[in-house]
């Protein structure tokens, strides 16, 4: 690849000891920042590697998106060289980040108390799934699992259904982002002070306050003074509208959007309707509100309507295809999915990060490292500690 531009976070090093998603995402999007992410993991690697669809083993669509902007290492942690190799690893890390449970952690030596016996200053981050002051802190813990015990599976029967699993691994993914602002937030205390820092993400906890945003409602209050939830979004009839030729969301937000919707759509009597008169108003009346909206945009083709709410200013978009995004005008334009040449997999397309800084140029969120086989850089990065081509290749051979 080209010359590495600068990131924000070029100079540091982060030492991966994460798997799966939430935390490969987390460090991916550090090293998509700039900095030096060594990623472990062990000699049989981690097991997303081994998902289909792959091209060659070890591979697979997931290991090309989580390791890009990184290096793999591949230690085993159950001897006492890899042990070794992983102490001399830590003692030149900015941060140490892991999803390994906490009885692993302690087992290996590796909880905080140990790596920080390495490196003092060290930021020490790991993401579990319950807080370690909790009866479930050791628990095991997978997305769905965390949908459900956070709330995620329960808000489906708001609406009216039974409690479902999103088709998203969206607890992995929300957790990830929360992992990125809480290292580089130590990483600014650090620079300030010297001082290093201990971060727990705990994904149930994460999610239920993620859940209660909008949800804790009338609870706020002690006494409640109104019901749990928020009922412009639990409505069942707030939803996608079909139009004559497809699918459309339209959410009229402020009262003037509102007039000029009731007045392009031919109703005008409802722009005096006390039902809808104000933001208060239509929230209490929201069941009623949606449900009109169906027979309202039933005779609007997508385009008409798209064009009739972009000159009212009034927020609505067509439905997307996800495997569709790439030929949508706006997310082509921005290079959203961007193709490149991987040196063993060939071709393949990659998602451009999409922060977007002025300092960094116009070629800023490609990556900067394709996504290495597993220990592609063991060598090199044991080099760099001081170990001995010797001492690597009786790891390696180990």
């Amino acid at each position: 690849m080209s010359e590495r531009p600068l990131g924000p976070l070029d100079g540091v090093r982060v030492l991966d000891l994460t798997s799966v998603v939430m935390g490969p995402l987390a460090t991916r999007m550090l090293g998509d920042l700039g900095a030096d992410v060594i990623r472990v993991e062990n000699p049989g690697g981690d097991i997303l590697r081994h998902y289909e669809p792959a091209r060659s083993p070890g591979m697979s669509a997931f290991a090309i998106s989580m390791n890009r902007n990184k290096r793999s290492v591949v230690l085993d942690l159950k001897t006492d060289a890899g042990l070794r190799a992983i102490h001399d690893l830590i003692a030149t890390a900015d941060v140490f980040v892991t999803t390994m449970r906490r009885s692993a952690l302690e087992r290996l030596g590796l909880d905080d108390a140990g790596v920080r016996s390495i490196r003092p200053d060290v930021i020490y981050c790991v993401a579990n799934g319950y807080g370690s002051n909790g009866p479930s802190a050791d628990k095991a813990a997978y997305d769905d699992v965390i949908q459900a015990a956070s709330g995620v599976s329960d808000l489906f029967t708001f609406s009216g259904g039974e409690p479902q699993l999103m088709p998203s691994i969206i607890a992995d993914k929300v957790c990830g982002l929360h992992i990125v602002p809480a290292i580089t937030a130590a990483l600014y205390r650090h620079a300030m002070t010297g001082e290093g820092d201990s971060i727990e993400i705990p994904m149930a906890e994460v999610m239920a306050s993620f859940n209660l945003v909008e949800h804790l409602g009338g609870l706020t209050f002690e006494p409640p003074i109104g019901p749990f939830s928020y009922a412009r979004v639990t409505t069942p009839n707030r939803r996608p509208r079909r139009t004559s030729d497809g699918w459309v969301v339209i959410l009229p937000y402020s009262t003037q959007n509102w007039r000029d919707f009731f007045g392009f759509v031919d109703r005008p009597e409802l722009i005096d309707d006390v039902r809808f008169a104000d933001q208060r108003s239509r929230v209490t009346n929201s069941d009623t509100l949606y449900g009109m909206l169906d027979d309202l945009v039933a005779g609007f083709s997508t385009a008409e309507l798209l064009d009739l709410c972009d000159a009212h200013s009034i927020p609505a978009a067509a439905v997307m295809s996800l495997e569709h995004i790439a030929d949508d005008p706006h997310f082509a334009a921005v290079d959203l999915l961007h193709e490149d040449t991987h040196p063993t997999e060939g071709p393949y397309r990659v998602t451009r990060d999409p922060i977007r800084f002025a300092s960094r140029g116009d070629d800023q969120g490609l990556p900067t490292r394709h996504a290495p086989r597993l220990g592609e850089h063991t060598a090199e990065v044991l080099a760099e500690v001081g170990w001995s081509r010797d001492d690597i290749a009786t790891l390696n051979n180990g």
